[in-house]
């Protein structure tokens, strides 16, 4: 069986040995053995620029830009090919187009000395004194730092992080706490989504130099990442103070007022920015986010189609689009669609949004099968793409049932924060947990908030720095704290979600994957409210994988995944009711749809509320919603998506025949 990584390690050998014949001037053997290898792997974008520059100190200017051309299709934002492209301007005299492309590169990746050595003589010459000062600057900055940390910043904007990361940890050690090198490492922190050690060395950096500004910035973006948004918007607002017309703070402070459910200031500053720059897609899918959330949904189409007209082959705006879920694609967006999914130039992420809008157009129109081939499609993409495993879970939940006992909690009875605040609606995505969510959100006592990490951020500090998911510390570390850390997390996580509160006594957490620390969060807070949100295991397995989720929810993306996790599911909420009895209420989602004023006075009644008829009238309480249900839910309740599922049958045997007994003991 061939080796992957032994490929790739020969290729980059490869690489060395071709710039290796460019610094003696072999240009000609450099061509020719750049081009024999692609032969084997033309999407090498190291290869392709090797025979690009080649061309180039050959003097075959033409040929040379056809072949950038060629690698940009491929990897637009690589930002060496725009200072090659901007090179063989050069040669061939042309000012214009040679800044034009020496700036998209620096644009892309600041840290490139050579392209700002280019601009600045090219600025002189022109007689641009203004610009040329402007390049001279930039020079320097990257002239007084260390060539490691300009090295590995280098190959971090262009996606390098594998071998960014050694440089970088390698001069940390060799020069000890450096302001610029720490700041880096945490971007990569940041890339490779661990935020915890990127909050830790950013705020390290901030205690060396607190008027680092860019590390500021980053500051904010993982605080916002990590949840803890009162804290980000703190640090964003300090930025603003200083430089209150920039974009990009701007831009950051919006997201954040997002995620304090601030919707109307989000709204504001995304409409002050396509003020001042109209079209930019970004911003107005973002818009259209924060308009879908708070029920403006024909505004929000218009944010989402003026995305899509401003870069054709944005996969995200089409995908918000069928996320509407009752929003129709016209004819012509459809094949709109199909010719940008089919382009080769069309980038992996944005391949796999039109392939889940494909489907949903086309499960709209009735053609199934094209409908199901699409999300297939879209589901192994996305798959491909993740690190997911399920034996992590699994072994989770093992360890869950194995520490958590009925003996367990006995012996901890009482401990914990005894407020009874909260009400934690969990289970799986897809199951209706917007809809109770919603329900009870209309009740003159209950505050909805929406998924909130706070949880989950509790379960992240008890595993600990050290450990990996396959030595975790959680749950078994569980048996080692005494009574006042639980009543200390339970105290902690009623302060860090006040944020999200007004002044009703009640408040929803509806972070769906909690289930899993079911056993925490009744030490934590042993009065809050557990409510499992459960449907038929086709249905809701079905609605998950032609679902394309924002962020998270990796086990989504394939029949196994998804059919492994609802069982595992079924096992440790079976072990939550044998030791925790009568601590979780289960509420079927079929049972909603087909008994709704039942079902609302069975969770009232649940959450020792009384009964108020706005519950039953859910559809017109008016509050921002952020889930993909977000507009169903502002709708009576329906039962045509019960048996959606059924429409596919004839490519959900496997499905069926990996969820197994789970048919029928969900209701057992």
């Amino acid at each position: 069986m061939d080796n992957p990584s032994s490929d790739m390690a020969s290729q980059a050998d490869a690489v060395i040995r071709l710039r290796d014949l460019q610094k003696q001037k072999a240009y000609v053997e450099a061509l020719d053995g750049a081009r024999a290898l692609l032969q084997a792997t033309p999407g090498n974008r190291d290869l392709r620029l090797i025979e690009a520059s080649s061309l180039r100190h050959l003097g075959r200017l033409d040929e040379a830009l056809a072949t950038l051309a060629e690698l940009e299709r491929k990897h637009p934002r690589f930002s060496l090919l725009h200072e090659e492209r901007g090179l063989c301007h050069v040669a061939r005299k042309d000012a214009s187009n040679a800044i034009q492309a020496l700036l998209a590169a620096v644009t892309l990746n600041p840290a490139l000395p050579h392209s700002w050595r280019m601009l600045v003589g090219i600025y002189r010459l022109t007689g641009d004194a203004q610009n040329g000062a402007m390049a001279a600057d930039h020079l320097a900055t990257l002239n007084h730092l260390p060539p490691e940390v300009v090295s590995a910043t280098s190959l971090f904007s262009d996606g390098e992080l594998d071998r960014a990361e050694p440089i970088i940890r390698a001069f940390l050690v060799q020069h000890g706490n450096h302001p610029d090198a720490m700041r880096l490492l945490a971007r990569i922190g940041i890339a490779r989504e661990v935020y915890d050690d990127a909050e830790l060395l950013l705020e390290g950096v901030l205690t060396l130099a607190p008027d680092y500004d860019a590390a500021r910035f980053n500051y904010a973006q993982v605080l916002m990442l990590r949840h803890k948004y009162a804290q980000a918007q703190e640090e964003i607002g300090r930025l603003l103070k200083g430089d209150p017309g920039s974009k990009e703070y701007r831009r950051l402070a919006a997201s954040i007022a997002v995620g304090l459910g601030q919707h109307g200031s989000a709204i504001a500053v995304y409409r002050d920015l396509l003020a001042e720059t109209p079209g930019v897609p970004d911003v107005n899918l973002w818009l259209g986010h924060a308009l879908k959330t708070t029920g403006r949904f024909d505004d929000a189409v218009i944010a989402y189609r003026t995305a899509a007209t401003a870069r054709p082959d944005f996969g995200d705006a089409y995908w918000s689009l069928a996320n509407l879920k009752t929003f129709r694609f016209e004819t012509s967006e459809i094949e709109r669609m199909r010719a940008e999914e089919a382009s080769s130039s069309t980038a992996a992420i944005d391949r796999y949004h039109l392939c889940f809008a494909l489907g949903k157009a086309l499960e709209d129109r009735g053609e199934t099968a094209e409908s199901w081939a699409y999300y297939e499609r879209g589901n192994a993409l996305k798959r491909a793409e993740s690190a997911y495993r399920a034996e992590v879970i699994e072994g989770n939940t093992l360890r869950q049932i194995e520490v958590c006992s009925r003996a367990f909690f006995t012996e901890r009875a009482g401990w914990g924060c005894q407020r009874p605040d909260p009400v934690f609606i969990v289970g799986l995505p897809r199951a209706g947990s917007t809809l109770l969510e919603q329900i009870l959100a209309s009740h003159s006592l209950v505050e909805g908030t929406h998924e909130l990490s706070d949880v989950q951020n509790a379960v992240t500090v008890l595993q600990g720095r050290g450990a990996g998911l396959d030595s975790p510390l959680y749950p078994a570390v569980l048996a080692d704290l005494p009574a006042q850390a639980f009543s200390d997390m339970g105290e902690k996580y009623l302060a860090d979600t006040q944020v999200y509160r007004r002044e009703k006594p009640f408040f929803i957490d509806k972070m769906p994957n909690n289930f899993r620390h079911i056993g925490l969060i009744h030490l934590m807070l042993p009065n809050a409210r557990i409510i499992d949100a459960r449907r038929e295991p086709m249905s809701c397995c079905f609605s998950n994988l032609k679902q394309l989720f924002a962020n998270g929810q990796e086990f989504t993306y394939s029949v196994d995944d998804i059919a492994r996790y609802y069982r595992t599911y079924l096992d440790l909420m079976e072990h939550w009711d044998r030791v925790l009895p009568g601590r979780v209420l289960r509420v079927y989602h079929e049972d909603v749809v087909d008994d709704l004023e039942g079902s609302v006075r069975r969770m009232l009644d649940f959450c020792g509320l009384p009964f108020e008829p706005t519950c039953v009238d859910f559809h017109k309480t008016e509050r921002a919603v952020r889930t993909p249900s977000s507009e169903q839910v502002r709708q009576p309740i329906f039962r045509h998506g019960l048996d959606q599922w059924k429409n596919y049958e004839p490519w959900l045997a496997p499905l069926k025949g990996a969820l197994g007994d789970a048919l029928v003991r969900y209701r057992a």
